[in-house]
């Protein structure tokens, strides 16, 4: 057994498909399919069940994959250890970010450290809150930039970076634009615009809006923050928005941009940066995660 054999099947397993590891690995798919049968004889036992689109691990893949797993991050550790002897960083860290954020939220400090150590390889993923939770809980990223209403769940721990309130965010022409503060049961009666389930802003509004008794009536969802708000501009319906993003550059270009009303009660979100319980693995991520924190 070699370690491109276990590095395959990780491979493989996490982008559902041998085209898709293939791809990822930088070899032909023929190589990689070799290579895993080479793996099943030496195991006496097949690992994958390979269907007409996708591969699904059998019984003894299960088995296999965490053991896979843990001999690759022995060997990553092992490098490590030595680059650190060396004076250097190496390794890989894999970031995360709420697709609802605008870019200049990967701050700086990111970029930063990946021109300071061009031997760490530093890969993005966008998604929604709840996406990226559960991919930093299973170990596919080391650090995530995500909201979420409260505390993290059991299993991850961060760093607080914002603490915003939302508001209902209205065309200047509406009725609401003059009122100092909207309540959530008159909230609730208009079209609402808001990020999809499974961002942690959606989230915030639905958990006040669940403790007061009342349903939001969402009527346009959208993953793009100044998209929302150019709907609530144009008076298609009320967007439920953290409160700086009405001062984006990209909204105050618009014709006429559109008017904050506080919500009552009042309700808020954060952006965390997150990640598992116990600390960053790996000296790459950890510093990663120093430098970050630093730069605030």
């Amino acid at each position: 057994m070699e370690l491109r054999h276990l590095r395959y099947l990780v491979a493989v397993v996490e982008e559902g498909t041998i085209t898709g590891a293939a791809a990822r690995l930088h070899v032909a798919q023929p190589g990689v399919s070799a290579q895993l049968r080479q793996l099943e004889r030496e195991l006496g036992e097949p690992l994958l069940e390979r269907g007409p689109r996708a591969v699904a691990l059998t019984e003894a893949g299960r088995a296999v994959l965490p053991h896979a797993h843990a001999a690759l991050a022995a060997v990553d550790d092992a490098r490590d250890a030595v680059a650190a002897l060396q004076g250097l960083l190496r390794g890989r860290v894999a970031v995360g970010m709420a697709s609802s954020l605008p870019d200049t939220v990967l701050s700086d400090a990111v970029a930063e450290f990946a021109v300071a150590h061009p031997q760490v390889t530093v890969t993005l993923r966008e998604d929604t809150a709840d996406a990226l939770q559960s991919e930093l809980l299973a170990g596919r990223l080391d650090v995530a930039y995500l909201g979420a209403p409260g505390e993290l769940p059991e299993g991850l721990q961060g760093r607080v970076l914002l603490d915003d309130r939302l508001v209902a965010a209205v065309a200047a022409d509406d009725p609401l634009a003059g009122r100092s503060r909207i309540g959530l049961d008159e909230l609730v009666e208009r079209p609402l615009i808001c990020l999809p389930q499974g961002h942690g802003l959606r989230a915030a509004l639905d958990r006040a809006c669940a403790a007061a008794g009342l349903q939001a009536r969402v009527a346009f969802e959208a993953g793009a923050m100044s998209l929302l708000l150019r709907l609530a501009a144009r008076g298609v319906g009320v967007a439920v928005v953290p409160e700086p993003a009405l001062g984006a550059p990209a909204v105050q270009a618009l014709d006429v941009p559109p008017v904050a009303v506080p919500l009552d009660p009042e309700v808020r979100t954060r952006l965390h940066l997150a990640w598992r319980s116990g600390g960053p693995s790996g000296p790459a991520a950890r510093a990663l995660v120093g430098e970050v924190l630093a730069a605030l």
